[in-house]
């Protein structure tokens, strides 16, 4: 499973549409095998679907998410935790052990 969470100074991003930057994971087992960042460097709602796609994301957490951004990262199957908050390492940690609600403001 591959998660991207979305990153600002080290922080979840406040605003998934104005994001550059995701911190990519992947895990097996609750357990990260991988990671790096990827460079989210399009614009349109559309682009960033297809690049999160391309990437094999499976969930994205981020912060606020507009509808135009959020409407197809859903429809492609990308299960969306939005408005989520914090340090991206502990809420990554809080993800993996199911935490995630706990963790976030």
């Amino acid at each position: 499973m591959q998660v991207a969470l979305t990153v600002w100074e080290g922080r979840i991003s406040p605003l998934f549409d104005a994001t550059r930057m995701l911190l990519v994971a992947d895990i097996i087992d609750h357990r990260i095998t991988a990671r790096h960042y990827e460079p989210l460097d399009c614009d349109t709602a559309s682009s960033r679907a297809d690049l999160l796609n391309a990437l094999g994301v499976d969930v994205l957490i981020c912060g606020g998410i507009s509808e135009t951004f959020a409407g197809p990262i859903e429809a492609s199957g990308i299960k969306l935790i939005p408005f989520s908050s914090g340090d991206v390492e502990e809420v990554l940690r809080a993800y993996l052990t199911d935490n995630l609600d706990a963790a976030t403001g």
